[in-house]
């Protein structure tokens, strides 16, 4: 059976992207990537006068990041680029491409460049944590994304989704949908700050509603899509009696679309669950008998600003240390984005106006961006 053109398409995407970024480690100002993933802006007017150091021209700051590769993390710098922009930040961008030991590497010389402030962007604590307390002990203001480093620095701020809200979202839906008492398939990785938060919450409703986990299988890697969907072949030729899979990152939903391409049986007969959200993932969930039921989500071009906007208020000595910040997601459904003729993330924000947080973490001196 030939998988569906969008398929095709975004896998075809991935692969381009992972063989791009093999030439990427240093810091790069570069093109934004087209699409969604590089989503225009409107900037408010900001009322307030700008505190030290905005009040004194351009302030250098940089995102250390432990992956770039994918529709959702694409989108999330582009929302960092577009509210460093108007905050007149001079930018870096360090992409370690999935190498833990490169991030670390990476968030060593963005301390060495002399910047005032740094993102992190997921990763592991173990290897980041000495680099982010060396930055603190530096007097670098830094912000952390999805990775759990409270214990280890604890004066770093800490920013992420509310990623419990967001899997509940969903495995209600798929509870609805599909009832107690049933087979079911996971994909997930353990050791990613977002992806452990939402599998602690995946096993009290295994529990709770007593599905039986059939199999547990995926790969985080920089091309995560391409590299799991074999392994999610296997795992449903071998238990082809589950009637639903909850992925919760859509480059591993991806990957189950995929496999269930290659399984032709099962047709109809599987609900697939998931997260993040993003022109591309819009079109796999309306494809003609699309297996993808709902996913939770947020914007992350919004997200990726709000983070930055949390690194200007840091600055700006507005936070205390080990502020927490989180950002809400909701729910979307495939039924939903049929039935409002939901085509690209410009129509879902015109539909979902809570996707725009532009009044999360900002003050009057910021020139807040709106998606």
């Amino acid at each position: 059976m030939k998988r569906s053109r969008a398929l095709v398409a975004t896998l075809a995407t991935l692969s381009v992207i992972g063989l791009a970024g093999c030439s990427q480690g240093a810091p790069s100002g570069g093109s934004s990537p087209a699409g969604d993933n590089n989503a225009s802006a409107s900037v408010a007017t900001a009322s307030g006068k700008a505190p030290a150091p905005f009040d004194a021209g351009e302030v250098h700051v940089a995102i250390v990041q432990q992956s770039g590769q994918g529709d959702y993390f694409q989108q999330y710098l582009n929302g960092t680029r577009k509210q460093a922009e108007a905050l007149k930040m001079k930018l870096d961008v360090y992409d370690a491409q999935g190498d833990n030991a490169q991030q670390a590497s990476q968030l060593d010389q963005a301390i060495a460049s002399g910047v005032k402030g740094i993102i992190v962007r997921h990763g592991f604590p173990d290897t980041l944590c000495p680099g982010v307390n060396k930055a603190l002990d530096k007097g670098i203001k830094v912000v952390i994304y999805d990775v759990e480093i409270q214990k280890c620095a604890p004066r770093a701020v800490q920013t992420q989704q509310s990623d419990a809200k967001m899997a509940s979202l969903v495995l209600d839906q798929m509870l609805k949908d599909v009832g107690s008492g049933k087979p079911v398939g996971y994909v997930n990785v353990a050791g990613i700050a977002p992806l452990d938060r939402r599998d602690a919450v995946w096993k009290d409703y295994l529990q709770k509603n007593s599905w039986t986990q059939k199999f547990k299988t995926g790969k985080y890697t920089n091309s995560s899509a391409t590299d799991s969907a074999p392994m999610v072949d296997n795992a449903l030729k071998s238990n082809s009696d589950v009637v639903a899979v909850y992925a919760p990152y859509d480059e591993l939903t991806k990957a189950t679309l995929s496999a269930l391409e290659q399984n032709p049986n099962l047709k109809g007969k599987v609900k697939v669950y998931g997260a993040d959200i993003s022109t591309a993932d819009i079109e796999l969930m309306t494809a003609p008998d699309s297996p993808w039921t709902a996913t939770g989500a947020t914007d992350p071009n919004a997200i990726g600003a709000a983070v930055t906007r949390t690194l200007a208020l840091d600055l700006a000595g507005q936070t205390k240390e080990g502020d927490k910040v989180d950002f809400p997601p909701i729910l979307v459904t495939s039924e939903m984005l049929r039935s409002k003729n939901i085509k690209n993330m410009d129509d879902l924000r015109k539909a979902e106006p809570s996707l725009n947080i532009s009044q999360v973490s900002s003050a009057d001196w910021i020139p807040a961006v709106t998606f």
